[in-house]
């Protein structure tokens, strides 16, 4: 472990756009904690990381951590390279960027915190993260008609590219998808199907994991939005985190049904919502014949998370 055990860094990690965002700025209102943003993101800033990333959902493991440990390592130990954040800034919210990072990494480095890094682009690399850094590992889950639903909404499509061209990723995890993943990357501009293909891909993983990992601890996204309070207050005492009376206010007043039942696709990073009646967004999102597409391309591997209830 590069850090010492009185800071043990937290990975939060899953699929993106199932919550890591919410959940990492959730458990980062103990004061005790730094939050890190997505350090494997291949958009990520030179100064929150060095080295910068060729594909999403980069797969680090034994075999390929020379090119990563370092430059990680540096990251949990709130190193800010500001030389590098300065030459990269091309407007005024890179400018904005680099005082919000730079005041986190100070604040990190200078009170001890612990590191929380949440990156939806470390699932693949997650068993790494546990056994070489000593994180300790959340990964949420949510439902795939919410997730695909997500993606519909915003018009976000993906590269399987970024996978295919991994060939540890490919030979650890990814064999019994990969002519699957060859298709879609030739002529598919179907979202709804890519959302699934990717769905299955990382739950799949996600399901592995578990079984090698039984430390690993799994969230998902429904029940953290049907009951906020109480399920984080569980997340918190699992990490041994600080559950305050200002923390469960703050959960409260992020969760509460006076928010936005569904949020701009301009601010998709907010996290003042109304959870419950988020749970409900993907069934006026989808058609009934896109949700049963949804259920029949997934249902290989949902039953790990999902059972028949809930696609209610």
């Amino acid at each position: 472990m590069p850090l010492s055990t009185d800071r043990k860094p937290i990975l939060v990690t899953g699929i993106h756009r199932s919550g890591t965002t919410w959940v990492g700025k959730i458990l980062a209102l103990d004061r005790e904690v730094t939050y890190i943003s997505e350090p494997l993101n291949v958009l990520h800033r030179p100064g929150v990381m060095r080295i910068p990333i060729e594909n999403w959902y980069t797969y680090i493991c034994d075999d390929n951590e020379k090119c990563y440990l370092d430059a990680i390592t540096e990251t949990l130990e709130y190193k800010y390279h500001l030389g590098r954040e300065i030459l990269s800034l091309r407007s005024g919210k890179d400018a904005l960027r680099l005082v919000r990072d730079g005041s986190r990494f100070l604040s990190g480095r200078v009170f001890r915190r612990r590191p929380l890094v949440k990156d939806p682009f470390a699932v693949f690399s997650s068993g790494w993260f546990a056994s070489r850094l000593g994180c300790q590992v959340v990964i949420t889950i949510r439902h795939p008609a919410g997730f695909v639903s997500s993606l519909k909404r915003l018009g976000w499509d993906f590269d399987f590219r970024s996978l295919l061209n991994q060939p540890l990723l490919v030979r650890d995890w990814l064999g019994g998808f990969e002519t699957g993943l060859a298709a879609l990357t030739d002529s598919s501009n179907d979202l709804l199907l890519q959302g699934c293909m990717l769905w299955c891909i990382v739950y799949q993983v996600v399901s592995d994991l578990k079984r090698h990992n039984p430390d690993f601890i799994l969230v998902r996204h429904e029940d953290l939005s049907i009951d906020p309070i109480a399920r984080y207050r569980e997340l918190y005492a699992a990490l041994g985190l600080t559950f305050s009376l200002r923390v469960e206010k703050k959960i409260w007043e992020y969760s509460r049904d006076s928010n936005p039942d569904e949020l701009s696709p301009g601010r998709v990073h907010s996290i003042a919502l109304d959870s419950q009646a988020n749970l409900n967004n993907w069934k006026r999102r989808l058609t009934a014949d896109e949700i049963s597409r949804v259920k029949q391309l997934t249902a290989r591997v949902y039953p790990y998370f999902y059972d028949e209830q809930d696609w209610q």
